[in-house]
């Protein structure tokens, strides 16, 4: 499996803020992820809600044929706040093992930036068309997970903003567009959600040669569907799909709902 990154899960989005919840609230999610309708990934998620708190751990595999080609699996987690309008990661790390290569992202954050990122193994030696981080690009992200949680007055609420997310390594900003309302049902939950159409933009700590975030800035369709995490004023993703150059990604929600 490839370093985390939003294309991964085709999940990335921002924050708002919303009347903090009066208690604790916890809640679990497990998801699919196919290639061209074939399975190819599984993850469940567990995310807990104190305040203006939160915490989100989750484990990701292959599976179907994909898990006969490339045995990965790992778990990720992040916690931070929520706050001057947009989250406030202060941790983000992800281990996964890949055949018999274990790989590491983890990020830490003081304040409103970056304060120490680390991943193994190393990435390679940077070539002439690599954009390297900037001045301020570190400033006021959010990691791949926080990036999925958003906090709303409401579904007319949740698009209509742009993120700034940094992975590790890529620093992209994820410009979100209302695209439909609808009713959506799966185990657990059953109500009202909104899709909104993410633009993809890299800024920095990529390579400009790079076909796959080419095409996902240029030409990829991706969406992604929110649904409320109760009365938490905080929604998730319970649906996504990402257009690339061989095919379409579609992230499924199979069961979403609160554990207490």
């Amino acid at each position: 499996m490839p370093r985390l990154s939003p294309i991964l899960l085709a999940f990335a989005l921002a924050m708002l803020p919303s009347q903090s919840p009066a208690a604790a609230k916890s809640f679990s999610g497990d998801y699919s992820l196919s290639f061209l309708g074939i399975p190819v990934a599984k993850a469940t998620f567990d995310s807990r809600y104190d305040g203006d708190s939160y915490e989100v751990t989750g484990k990701v595999s292959s599976a179907g044929l994909a898990a006969f080609f490339d045995d990965t699996r790992g778990t990720i987690s992040s916690r931070g706040s929520f706050g001057e309008g947009r989250t406030r990661p202060r941790a983000f790390r992800a281990d996964y093992v890949s055949g018999k290569v274990n790989s590491l992202v983890d990020v830490r954050f003081s304040g409103d930036q970056v304060s120490r990122s680390e991943v193994v193994p190393p990435p390679r030696k940077r070539g002439k068309t690599w954009i390297p981080l900037g001045a301020g690009d570190l400033r006021a992200v959010a990691d791949p997970i926080a990036a999925t949680i958003i906090r709303a007055p409401g579904l007319d609420k949740v698009c209509g903003r742009t993120v700034k997310m940094y992975d590790g390594e890529l620093r992209a900003d994820l410009r979100l567009t209302e695209v439909s309302r609808k009713k959506m049902s799966v185990k657990g939950f059953s109500g009202d959600t909104v899709t909104c159409r993410m633009g993809f933009q890299p800024v920095s700590g990529y390579r400009t040669d790079k076909k796959a975030l080419t095409f996902l800035r240029d030409r990829s369709r991706i969406m992604v569907t929110f649904a409320p995490l109760g009365e938490t004023g905080v929604y998730a993703p319970i649906y996504a799909t990402v257009s690339t150059e061989i095919g379409t990604i579609t992230v499924k929600a199979r069961r979403f709902e609160a554990t207490d």
